[in-house]
């Protein structure tokens, strides 16, 4: 028996398409597919959530300081001249950041390998990178925490008009 089906594609093609339909499960929730790449993306898709549900509290918070420029109330950087130059004004904050402990920095690693960057927004102007590991950690860990695998749904939809493939309704429960 094998351990993945082919879906009749090359490897890099396969690799590509597999990614692709993982990293669109875990931003939206859910996609429709076939039966046998919802089985694929099934896989892959409950160990990336699994090895966050096991590295979820493996974090330190540490205070750091950062120097960030001041800003008038449009939104651009105050200028003063300092020996006929000018020079933007910053201020030192104090900020809490996660530091990820080694074994969650792997797992970290280990999910940007699979999952593609994501942006999100309706324009070109308010579109932002969405960083789909921390959704990972902060979002889906602590929904699943509770949970012993089985993270995803597979629904079927009935066959496809143009040649009849069953599709089924993959989705995150």
């Amino acid at each position: 028996m094998a351990k993945y089906r082919k879906l009749s594609r090359t490897s890099s093609q396969r690799k590509a398409l597999l990614r692709g339909q993982v990293t669109s499960l875990l931003a939206n929730g859910k996609i429709v597919t076939t039966e046998a790449k919802a089985k694929e993306v099934r896989k892959i898709a409950e160990g990336l959530i699994a090895k966050a549900v096991k590295e979820k509290d493996n974090f330190e918070e540490v205070v750091v300081s950062a120097k960030v420029p001041r800003k008038d109330e449009n939104g651009r950087r105050v200028k003063e001249v300092v020996d006929g130059k000018k020079v933007t004004v910053y201020d030192v904050v104090e900020k809490t950041i996660k530091k990820d402990l080694p074994s969650r920095l792997h797992a970290r690693r280990e999910m940007l390998k699979v999952l593609y960057s994501v942006k999100e927004g309706t324009t070109k102007k308010d579109t932002k990178e969405v960083d789909l590991c921390a959704k990972l950690f902060d979002e889906y860990a602590p929904k699943y925490a509770e949970r012993n695998g089985g993270y995803t749904r597979i629904v079927k939809i009935g066959q496809r008009k143009g040649d009849g493939a069953l599709e089924v309704l993959l989705e995150l429960v």
